[in-house]
């Protein structure tokens, strides 16, 4: 609203310079349209972002996503064939389908229990992670072809810290996170944590800190990125809470935490990490998607397979869409030009393509069983943070 205001000043501005200009004197000219200038309100300056030691710089301290315009890919994956990549975790397989066609175009082998697929920090490489098997499958997105599997224990989710030094594997069952090397995946140093089931994170926008949702006991961590220590702890006040998808606000003041037994996200403070309140959105609330405007969140609630828009600006929900017949929307991702939310079905062996501008189903795509944390590759942004895509 306020460079909408800036921009109206300044067409205003320039209107009465050129009409001062039809005056009888160039000095009555000069004077009134130095008047004007003076008048216009300067945009008030930006205060840059200490962040991270080696982490690239925000390019807009009010918007954290400023990197993730749509098509603005970075030079090291503007070539790569567009693809979505499901990861099947009863099937022991990843569904390849071309965004295009909506069409399946190749099926590939992994370990046992793919969860996610996770672009690498220089976006060079997408991680499968075979939870119960024990490995990382790397898939070049160059040629969709799978390397050698790479060995680590419990790799429920990865991600990467802002600087690229470090992969955080979030090990849920045995109850650590484990920060490793992000090319050999080499354990560098691991970190044993008191709640169960750390599952799903993001970064500050100073990337200083991040916030992880421990799911099987309903708590939030906060841990010192470049200390790589946990500084804070707590239970969300709700019984029986299941904390899914963790997301940062553009402008880094709040993190949504979705929760599938509260039905609904958490809205924390995340510099004070005090007590967060609840925002209902539908049974099952599990993925958290921002749009590539930085305007709207797509908010999965896969109990009831429907789809809540949140708006940043509001502070509230506007839409909420419903999946024909019904659905399980679970993980996923937004397409590069914003125009389409991928989403796996996870109780259903399928995929949904829905457009986000009106919410209705552009496809249903048949894959293995299981489906859950789908890439979409490549997106716009500088560098990947991990999970199913969260970019700079």
């Amino acid at each position: 609203m306020h460079r909408h205001l800036v921009k109206s000043a300044l067409v205003a501005g320039a209107t009465l310079a050129v009409l001062s200009a039809c005056g009888t004197g160039s000095g009555e000219r000069t004077s009134e349209a130095r008047g004007t200038e003076a008048a216009v309100p300067a945009p008030p300056e930006k205060k840059p972002v200490k962040g991270l030691p080696g982490m690239p710089p925000v390019l807009d301290p009010e918007d954290v996503y400023a990197a993730d315009r749509p098509n603005k890919l970075s030079p090291v994956v503007k070539d790569f064939p567009s693809r979505v990549y499901v990861p099947n975790t009863e099937s022991d397989t990843v569904t390849v389908i071309d965004p295009k066609t909506y069409e399946v175009t190749g099926t590939i082998r992994v370990g046992r229990q793919p969860q996610h697929v996770v672009p690498s920090w220089d976006l060079k490489t997408l991680w499968v992670n075979n939870n119960r098997g024990h490995t990382l499958t790397p898939i070049d997105p160059r040629t969709g072809e799978a390397g050698k599997d790479v060995e680590v224990h419990d790799p429920y989710n990865l991600y990467f810290t802002p600087n690229g030094r470090y992969a955080v594997v979030m090990a849920s069952l045995d109850r650590e996170l484990v920060f490793r090397d992000p090319h050999t995946m080499k354990v560098k140093k691991t970190v044993p944590v008191s709640c169960y089931g750390v599952n799903h994170a993001d970064f500050s926008l100073d990337g200083r800190y991040f916030i992880v949702s421990c799911e099987f006991s309903g708590e939030l961590l906060k841990v010192d990125t470049e200390r790589m220590e946990v500084v804070g702890q707590q239970r969300l006040p709700f019984q029986g809470a299941m904390p899914q998808d963790v997301k940062v606000s553009p402008d880094g003041k709040r993190f949504y935490i979705a929760d599938m037994m509260a039905h609904g996200m958490w809205v924390l403070d995340g510099d004070r990490f005090t007590e967060p309140t609840l925002m209902p959105t539908g049974k099952g609330c599990h993925g958290l998607y921002v749009g590539r405007d930085s305007r709207e969140m797509y908010v999965t609630n896969r109990g009831e397979g429907t789809i809540s828009v949140f708006d940043f600006t509001q502070g509230r929900l506007t839409k909420k869409w419903k999946l024909p017949d019904g659905g399980s929307p679970d993980m996923g991702g937004v397409s590069a030009d914003g125009k389409v939310l991928w989403l796996s079905g996870r109780y259903d062996a399928e995929v949904y393509a829905v457009d986000t501008r009106t919410g209705i189903q552009l496809a249903r795509i048949p894959v293995g069983s299981g489906p859950h944390g789908l890439a979409v590759y490549p997106q716009p942004g500088r560098y990947s943070l991990g999970h199913t895509g969260v970019f700079r």
